[in-house]
């Protein structure tokens, strides 16, 4: 099982960056995948999970709702972040991770997790 993540970059506040997550070594279709994120001297934290396909599903830290959407594509086995209207406190370094079909948005809920891919957000 690998996961790839990828799309981070320097972007000033206010502009926007899609991150990917590329899976390999497993079908995506039933699993809970979501995105973190561990900023200098601070704790990974839960940025924004979903559930299997249900669109209901879907989990975002408080600081990131209306800002960021996760979405999935199954049939790439990915799934992806959209961030807009970034600020310098999304500067971190963020990783893609999946659990188990029931998974809450939590480090120790997730089985899978890929290398980080760095956002810095300049004011």
């Amino acid at each position: 099982v690998q996961l790839q993540a990828s799309g981070g970059g320097l972007v000033q506040a206010g502009g926007s960056l899609r991150l990917s997550c590329k899976a390999s070594g497993f079908s995506l279709d039933f699993w809970t995948i979501g995105w973190f994120r561990q900023a200098p001297g601070k704790e990974r934290e839960g940025v924004s999970c979903m559930r299997s396909t249900t669109d209901s599903e879907r989990y975002y830290l408080a600081s990131v709702k209306g800002r960021f959407t996760i979405s999935r594509d199954n049939a790439e086995n990915s799934w992806y972040l959209q961030m807009n209207n970034l600020n310098p406190e999304d500067t971190a370094v963020y990783y893609c991770a999946t659990g188990p079909p029931l998974a809450s948005c939590g480090v120790n809920q997730m089985n899978f997790w890929g290398e980080g891919t760095q956002v810095t957000v300049s004011s």
